[in-house]
């Protein structure tokens, strides 16, 4: 039996390496496209901070892992897959016979329709050799322009405000990390930013980028040009699923996969960013592109391609993140369930800010804001459909209650 893996992420990685705990006898090949050890995209702020060298950003780290579980990891960009012949086309002409397969190739940036979009000097923060260059180009006291302020960044945010550069922040919503955050919330986070040094321009696009004087110049749509040395584009990213042009493989935003993270052709899995699944609230199927999903997705995707029946109970939506020592959280319906009720509870002046999110007894979503020990609390809830009984009522007059909620709720005595 051989399987076979395109893209060596985090979805990629831990299913060759459950395949092999359920699987000792078969023959696993990663196809990554990058000249790299499989490593984490998320870790690349942290590379950038300084925090860690590159060999820090590989997803495992033990001398010789891949090898000692006889998995075969190779570079190779897949151009196509013909299904009806289980075979797998690279770049060159190179094909691969597989009996399962998985999808796991992730996603790409997406950069948008800009005059100047790509000069010199205006870089994503997705590869590796990205990094490397905005290393290379954020030193103490730049002028850098972050173009996005949605999560990936505010991780990035951090990462060059660490770095000790001019930092500008551009966002064509009307508040940072809108998909995330509410109006308030987003406010919330720009003040804090600000109050750090970093300057925030939100509802502002830039509609050109132009080389002047060595550096850079972005005009907005606001009529006020900013001058750079470097500009970081973070505008979003979107599935891998060009190269399946032709496969009979059904995409819509990704790849479409069943409960079993099964796509439409027999022994073909889907996993990671590229795959669009159940979700856990709504039951529809939505591209989660979070590494703690990209890893269910993998391991779940593994055990059925081992033949271990393994149904998928849908991903969580969710978002944790810390930017300038503010963290802030987002779970499943944060913007609220159709005939649901609501409590809100703010502290601008501590940048602190709950919301809860109901639907009949339960809570169903949930932001947070300045708020770290609540974090686990309301994923809990949420993930376990908990009903609250009374403590409905008394979180509907003060959601900072929940962590009691959650103690007595859980412990089986909701009165």
């Amino acid at each position: 039996m051989r399987h076979v893996i395109i893209g060596a992420g985090p979805a990629g990685v831990v299913a060759a390496e459950t395949l092999r705990r359920h699987d000792p006898s078969c023959e696993i090949v990663i196809l990554g496209d990058e000249p790299e050890p499989p490593y984490s995209r998320m870790a690349l702020p942290y590379l950038l901070a300084e925090n860690v060298d590159e060999s820090g950003t590989h997803l495992r780290h033990g001398d010789g892992h891949f090898e000692k579980l006889a998995i075969d990891v190779r570079q190779a960009r897949v151009s196509g897959i013909d299904t009806a012949n289980r075979t797998v086309t690279a770049i060159g002409g190179t094909a691969l016979s597989y009996d399962r397969l998985l999808i796991a190739t992730g996603a790409h940036p997406v950069k948008p329709p800009i005059e100047g979009i790509d000069s010199e000097g205006v870089e994503n923060c997705w590869t590796l050799a990205d990094a490397r260059r905005i290393l290379a180009g954020a030193k103490p006291g730049d002028r850098v322009v972050l173009m996005g302020a949605g999560f990936i960044g505010c991780i990035v945010l951090e990462a060059l405000a660490a770095r000790g550069v001019d930092l500008v922040v551009v966002e064509m919503a009307d508040r940072m990390l809108p998909r995330m955050m509410d109006e308030t919330g987003g406010a919330m986070i720009a003040r804090w930013c600000e109050s750090k040094g970093v300057a925030v321009r939100t509802g502002t696009r830039v509609t050109e980028i132009a080389r002047s004087n060595g550096g850079l110049t972005l005009a907005t749509d606001e009529g006020d040009p900013i001058e750079a040395d470097l500009v970081v584009c973070a505008t979003g990213v979107s599935p891998n699923t060009g190269f399946l042009d032709g496969a009979g493989i059904e995409c819509e935003m990704g790849v479409l996969v069943d409960n079993r993270l099964c796509t439409n052709v027999a022994d073909v899995y889907a996993a990671g960013d590229v795959a669009q699944g159940p979700d856990f609230s709504t039951g529809q199927r939505e591209v989660h592109a979070i590494q703690p999903t990209a890893v269910e997705h993998g391991r779940i995707a593994a055990l059925n391609m081992a033949g271990t029946d393994t149904p998928f109970r849908g991903s969580l939506s969710m978002n944790v993140l810390n930017t300038l020592g503010l963290v802030s959280s987002s779970f499943g319906l944060w913007m609220g369930a159709d005939g649901g009720e609501r409590s809100v509870a703010a502290d601008e002046a501590r940048s602190r800010y709950l919301r809860l999110e109901f639907e009949e007894d339960r809570i169903v979503g949930a932001l947070a804001l300045g708020l770290t020990q609540h974090v686990g609390v309301l994923r809990g809830l949420i993930q376990t459909r908990v009903r609250l009984g009374t403590w409905m009522r008394k979180l509907r007059d003060d959601p900072n209650q929940v962590m009691n909620a959650y103690l007595e709720c859980t412990q089986g005595s909701v009165q």
